[in-house]
């Protein structure tokens, strides 16, 4: 990952289709490093959690290039090279299991990222009616070791008006994004096992995602 690394540092410095255009193939193999452990992770979890079974490398995969059409940074290439492995591929709904690397900004995680208001309103039915099964999940010692909370960005102020606000968890309820993540530095990719920690990490997630995978697959039958 040190070439990916390296290659991603460079972009920052040149975020510019000239200098990009001169540096494609430092770019070509920069992004089959990475896929080739994408590759490996996408395996490895699949035998792991039998949902991922008939998902491709591509449906895990973003382009580089950034819709700049709505945005004030008009920086053509993204900073980073991100992958999310979920049944149905990435623009599929479900919760899943996410890699992200960029200088300064390496993380792992996952969950389900910004699920559409109706689908996001069952989701915290779940989570209400059934709060203990739920809690035995995110606060199991091996799920605390690696996750310690959920992505409050965009969280609510209050608890929403179906649920009683004297919850025991209202935390839980004003999310708008069911995500755990783990940040990891630059050095943990030169770690010779660094797949293997990345594939425990997302076999400690597996049990929330099953949780929300429940409703995701019930929403998407209903639809």
């Amino acid at each position: 990952m040190k070439e990916v690394l390296a290659f991603l540092k460079e972009l920052s410095a040149n975020n510019n289709r000239e200098w990009f255009a001169e540096n494609k193939a430092s770019y070509e193999k920069a992004k089959m490093l990475f896929d080739k452990s994408v590759e490996e992770l996408l395996l490895r979890m699949s035998v792991i959690d039998p949902s991922l079974a008939g998902v491709n490398l591509k449906d895990c995969l973003w382009r580089i290039y950034r819709d700049t059409r709505f945005s004030p940074d008009k920086t053509p290439y993204k900073r980073h090279f991100g992958a999310f492995i979920a049944k149905g591929g990435k623009k599929a709904g479900h919760g899943g299991y996410y890699i992200h690397v960029e200088p300064d900004n390496c993380f792992i995680g996952g969950g389900v990222w910004r699920p559409d208001p109706k689908l996001l309103k069952k989701l915290r039915q779940n989570v209400y009616v059934h709060i203990d099964e739920f809690l035995q999940i995110i606060e199991n010692k091996d799920f605390k070791k690696v996750y310690h909370s959920f992505d409050t960005e965009e969280a609510l102020k209050t608890v929403p008006r179906e649920f009683p606000k004297d919850f025991s968890h209202p935390e839980l309820l004003k999310l708008k994004h069911f995500v755990v993540s783990k940040e990891v530095d630059e050095a943990f990719f030169d770690k010779k096992d660094w797949l293997n920690e990345v594939i425990h990490d997302f076999e400690v997630l597996k049990p929330m995602n099953d949780f929300l995978n429940y409703v995701v697959d019930e929403y998407k039958e209903d639809l």
